[in-house]
């Protein structure tokens, strides 16, 4: 009974070291933490600001003071461009999920041609879409092919193969072996399987995942003319070069509402069709 008493106590006794270590290691990687925070705000934000141009609070609300106001003489010069920029979105969302048909089949380790090489080479293209930002793909792209929605198009298509094929591929992943076995088994070709085994089980999340891709599209169309790539983010540049600040707050206005217009027709869409 003694022998029992002292294994229970010095069990209790380990667990309660193995807390109090876990305690103070926590402790440690949170001071860590918190000592690697305000190194970065003292590096990043108070060494690398220009206190002195930026002047007082007084200063500040009179630089922001100048963007308050509407250019309406500006509307009739807004329309064109808010069309390209919405058009730009769509474009690049097609073409984006046509490229992303072979590299979601690619990337799906379950149903990759041959995983040695089409595998890894599918995962890497995904990899460079999403690690590359969509602005230094407009830049790329206005280089080679010049001003114009046309790079923009571009642009947003190999930005959205990173997140459209990797979503896929995963669902494609997760689906239920079952009927793919099925069809297999009464002969079916690797069409077949594809269509009747795989793409019913995966077309709700895949559908979900373009609708939201398109949604953020237009946001990411409507700031890829600041490097020349056309709609409402050249007409910004432009009135950010003019000093025409009633402008660029009317510009604002109009990227708003063309996201809100976004928003409200993505939800629609998903109650409909999801």
């Amino acid at each position: 009974m003694n022998d029992e008493a002292t294994a229970i106590r010095m069990t209790s006794d380990i667990i309660l070291e193995r807390r109090r270590k876990s305690r103070n290691v926590r402790l440690c990687v949170y001071l860590a933490l918190t000592l690697l925070v305000a190194w970065s705000v003292q590096v990043t934000i108070i060494d690398d600001t220009d206190w002195e141009r930026m002047g007082s609070l007084a200063n500040v609300l009179e630089g922001a003071n100048r963007f308050i106001g509407i250019d309406f003489s500006l509307f009739k010069d807004l329309v064109e461009p808010t069309i390209e920029t919405f058009m730009i979105a769509c474009l690049g969302t097609l073409l984006g999920v046509i490229i992303c048909i072979p590299a979601a089949w690619f990337g799906a380790m379950n149903i990759t041609p041959f995983k040695p090489i089409t595998y890894p080479l599918a995962r890497m293209m995904m990899t460079i879409s999403r690690s590359i930002h969509e602005i230094v793909w407009a830049l790329f792209f206005v280089a080679v092919v010049g001003l114009g929605a046309l790079p923009g198009i571009f642009a947003i298509a190999v930005r959205s193969v990173g997140f459209i094929a990797k979503m896929s591929a995963e669902a494609i992943e997760d689906i239920d072996p079952g009927p793919v076995e099925a069809i297999r088994s009464v002969g079916g070709n690797n069409l077949q399987v594809l269509i009747y085994a795989i793409l019913p089980q995966i077309l709700p999340q895949v559908l979900g995942v373009i609708i939201f891709e398109w949604e953020i599209n237009i946001r990411r169309s409507a700031i890829l003319g600041l490097v020349g790539a056309g709609g409402l983010g050249l007409v910004f540049f432009r009135q950010m070069n003019t000093f025409n600040y009633h402008g660029v707050m009317t510009v604002i206005i109009a990227i708003l509402g063309l996201i809100l217009l976004g928003e409200a027709f993505s939800h629609w869409v998903r109650r409909k069709i999801i």
